[in-house]
């Protein structure tokens, strides 16, 4: 009789196959980081001292308790002088690479820009902003930075009637008798009129609302503004959560989502109606319009959703980084009478006459003024790129942390721009006080970072700065005395971008 050996199930064979390539292929894997580490002399950087150093539960509790209490920023700084320049933790399994290394920040940002991607940053900032310029990696990325770029080229910075329009609007919401007025509530209008002119062609108006004292109107802008702030809050809460995230819900931040939404819808339907006038219009009509983001984005696309999310993130580039920028150098002009009348002693050099592009570049201290703002409170403080495969730092490893890193595909390298533009050794050991006169001798690299690098180089931030400095010179000339209204100091209030917690009170006369 013919006699069957048994044989194992399927099932058992294909689970004890799996089981083995997945070692061989872990094994493998450990073998090429270990090789790459050897062969770069890498060596790991002080690990952070945690309770839970496996998940880094404790961690994640202590910058979210941090954040609620506004110390987010300032605690980044102790622990990089706790720990040195370049360290690490655990995040839910994830190995983070924390650093305000100079020489880190320009591999990640450029030497090495493609080993990096923005990771799962559409998972907390998709619901606000979608796909676009900020939340993008690859051809999408390079679409939107393509479109928004020709709205920066000199020739579209240069004219400054605009801003004038606006300063008239500005001016007259400013007390001149010394009352104390809130300017970075203004200064947050001014900049959405002038992103949603310059940007868009048509201005959304709030300063004139105001002006006209339209009760409804008013009260929208102020809807908008609290709104997109909350979002912006809720996405920062999102990223510091990580994984995490997936267990959060805020029923606030999705309505606040959607008035966001709504306001850009307007600008929806005008992209919309500008495609179907360009689809019939000769390109040589199409040559002599002045360039507009929104026209661009209605020649490349009729999607609606992709409109609006392209709108979203450029609008919040334009509205809130100069608004800040403006606000936390105001909070500190009003603290230190002396620099603001140094200020005015150069800019009565124009003589009372509206400045013009150039004369705006050859007032060295309002450069520096602006420069010691963006040095001391960086307009986005804090940044991370996810690595898409096993690569290396140059610096931070070792007992003396400076030999290279290893960093595994997978990681993230997080870097501090408010505690890197806090370092001593490259500041002064009075780093962390306002004093615009350091930057007569200061010729920086990449320790001083207030616009990224790289390829993703912020493109607006001659706009910016002209703007921030057109708006800061006309206030000089129009105001002899700047008062601060705030006894306390600088507190952040910090979301994707970073402002004062308290607002900028001042008087003026």
């Amino acid at each position: 009789m013919e006699t069957y050996k048994s044989h194992p199930p399927v099932a058992i064979v294909a689970v004890a196959a799996l089981f083995l390539w997945s070692v061989i292929t872990y094994l493998n894997r450990r073998w090429k980081r270990y090789r790459i580490a050897r062969t770069n002399q890498c060596r790991p950087p002080p690990a952070l001292s945690e309770w839970d150093p496996f998940f880094g539960l404790d961690g994640i509790y202590q910058r979210m308790r941090e954040a609620k209490e506004h110390k987010f920023l300032q605690s980044s700084v102790d622990r990089f002088e706790t720990y040195g320049n370049t360290f690490r933790a655990r995040r839910l399994a994830t190995t983070v690479f924390a650093t305000r290394e100079p020489e880190n920040v320009k591999t990640i940002l450029s030497l090495r820009f493609k080993d990096y991607g923005l990771g799962n940053r559409i998972q907390s900032f998709g619901p606000l902003l979608g796909h676009g310029i900020f939340t993008a990696d690859g051809e999408h990325w390079v679409q939107s930075r393509a479109m928004v770029r020709p709205n920066f080229v000199k020739e579209q910075v240069a004219h400054l009637d605009s801003f004038e329009e606006l300063m008239n609007d500005l001016l007259a919401l400013i007390p001149a008798d010394g009352t104390t007025v809130d300017l970075q509530d203004l200064f947050f209008g001014f900049t959405i009129d002038s992103a949603t002119d310059f940007l868009f062609g048509h201005s959304v108006h709030s300063l004139k609302k105001r002006r006209a004292g339209l009760p409804q109107s008013i009260e929208a802008e102020k809807d908008f503004a609290e709104a997109f702030n909350y979002s912006q809050d809720a996405i920062a809460t999102r990223a510091r959560l990580g994984k995490l995230m997936y267990f959060y819900r805020d029923p606030k931040a999705a309505r606040c989502d959607r008035i966001c939404h709504d306001l850009v819808e307007q600008f929806v339907e005008k992209a919309v109606r500008v495609r179907e006038r360009y689809s019939k219009e000769d390109s040589d009509s199409q040559e002599n319009h002045r360039y507009l983001f929104l026209d661009g984005l209605a020649r490349q696309t009729g999607d609606r959703t992709r409109i609006r999310d392209e709108l979203l993130n450029v609008l919040l580039a334009g509205r809130d980084t100069t608004a800040s920028l403006l606000s936390n150098l105001f909070f500190m002009l009003a603290k230190h009478p002396e620099v603001w009348k140094k200020l005015r002693d150069e800019v009565a050099t124009l003589e009372g006459r509206t400045p013009t592009y150039e004369q705006l570049r050859n007032l060295t201290y309002l450069k520096y003024c602006l420069n010691e703002s963006l040095r001391l409170h960086p307009v986005v403080p804090a940044n991370a790129r996810f690595a898409q495969t096993d690569t290396i730092l140059p610096t931070g490893g070792g007992p003396d942390g400076k030999s290279p890193i290893l960093v595994p595909k997978g990681s993230v390298v997080s870097y501090s721009v408010f505690a890197m533009h806090r370092r001593k050794d490259f500041f002064g050991p009075d780093a962390q006080e306002f004093r615009p006169e350091r930057w007569a001798d200061l010729r920086p690299g990449w320790e001083y970072l207030p616009f990224n690098g790289g390829p993703r180089i912020c493109v607006g931030q001659q706009y910016a700065l002209t703007e921030a400095g057109y708006v800061t010179t006309r206030l000089a000339q129009k105001f002899s005395t700047l008062e601060s209204r705030d006894p306390g100091p600088w507190e952040e209030s910090l979301t994707l971008t970073c402002c004062s917690r308290n607002g900028t009170k001042v008087g003026l006369r």
